[in-house]
């Protein structure tokens, strides 16, 4: 029973992340979660409480794996510029990934105060990882550099999302131009 209920669990939330790619924070209705996964709409509530328990519980699942995606690609790394660069074009890569369009999608959305703290959580724990590589290359404030160097990578995250006029290689390109020649002390 239990692995039966861990099973709906998953389709709900796989179906919560097509509907966020989707339609954005709009589209995830307990309806439609109900009509994708083919359960009941009560089904739905057994399962999640609100549409922020749904995110919440997105966040807590899919941010930890996309993060540790992005200290692998700066663990290999060997100097902290190469840190720093994979940083930036392993989450740019990250974008057309269902796990991270959903959170993009949940970021932009309205949520309660403990899911936007859950995400400012998570964003923390990516923004810790880049502070030591800008500690290795001399930064008097690492964190506020590391901090401005996310906005970089958000910023491009938008463009790309947006199907901006450049293409996508060129948008990581000049983000990691950017982040590069901006994070020299």
């Amino acid at each position: 029973m239990a692995e039966h209920r861990t099973m709906q669990r998953n389709a709900l939330l796989d179906a919560a992340r097509v509907l966020l790619t989707e339609g954005g924070t709009e589209a995830l209705t307990f309806p439609a979660l109900a009509e994708r996964t083919g359960l009941a709409r009560s089904s739905v509530y057994e399962y999640f409480r609100s549409r922020a328990a749904v995110v919440e519980e997105l966040c807590a699942v899919d941010f930890p794996v996309w993060a540790a995606e992005v200290q692998a690609a700066m663990e290999a790394a060997a100097t902290p510029e190469e840190k720093i660069e994979a940083y930036v074009r392993r989450q740019l890569a990250l974008v057309g990934d269902r796990r991270h369009r959903a959170v993009v999608a949940i970021s932009a959305g309205e949520l309660d105060a403990g899911a936007r703290e859950k995400i400012r959580a998570a964003h923390g724990g990516l923004i810790a990882m880049v502070v030591e590589a800008l500690g290795e290359l001399g930064h008097d404030e690492p964190r506020l550099t590391a901090m401005l160097l996310q906005g970089i990578v958000d910023a491009a995250v938008r463009r790309i999302e947006l199907g901006a006029a450049e293409d996508p290689a060129r948008i990581t390109e000049a983000a990691v131009r950017m982040a590069l020649q901006g994070t020299r002390p």
